[in-house]
């Protein structure tokens, strides 16, 4: 396949929508915990601001500043993350990581949304742009139960 073909294949119609509608886009006025993410390699940054009620996710906002597969990951993410424990958190995070980088399964529900990335398994220079809305949330929540 040429490369102007991997890159259709990439950027689908999609991934490109996900980027049009991200839930919970903007910061969030006196959270618990704030969290920024940032990916050396292409500069992409997620800054992550949350409040945990009963050990869940209650409130959530999310400032990103990255290329289109970092956008539709918190796209996802923010359709999901409201009611998360920390620990669901982390296990979307270790699943996201696995389906990129070792051909592992789609994550479960409600993160299965991410099957949407699926493409990007060829493209590892951006997996820690994809990674960071989901590994920030799950240290903001950590954070967030342990003040």
């Amino acid at each position: 396949m040429s490369d102007t073909a991997d890159l259709i294949k990439l950027y689908s119609a999609r991934i490109l929508a996900l980027t049009t509608d991200i839930p919970h886009l903007g910061r969030l006025d006196a959270p618990q915990v704030s969290t920024r993410k940032r990916s050396p390699l292409c500069g992409s940054t997620v800054t992550v601001d949350l409040d945990m009620q009963a050990g869940r996710v209650a409130r959530f906002g999310q400032d990103v500043k990255a290329c289109a597969l970092g956008q539709a990951a918190a796209s996802v993410l923010g359709g999901a993350v409201i009611g998360r424990t920390p620990a669901e958190l982390d296990r979307a995070a270790a699943q996201l990581e696995a389906m990129l980088k070792e051909d592992g399964p789609v994550p479960d529900a409600p993160f299965d949304g991410f099957e949407a990335l699926l493409p990007a398994r060829e493209f590892r220079n951006r997996h820690a742009s994809i990674l960071l809305a989901v590994q920030a949330a799950s240290e903001a929540a950590h954070q967030a139960v342990d003040a």
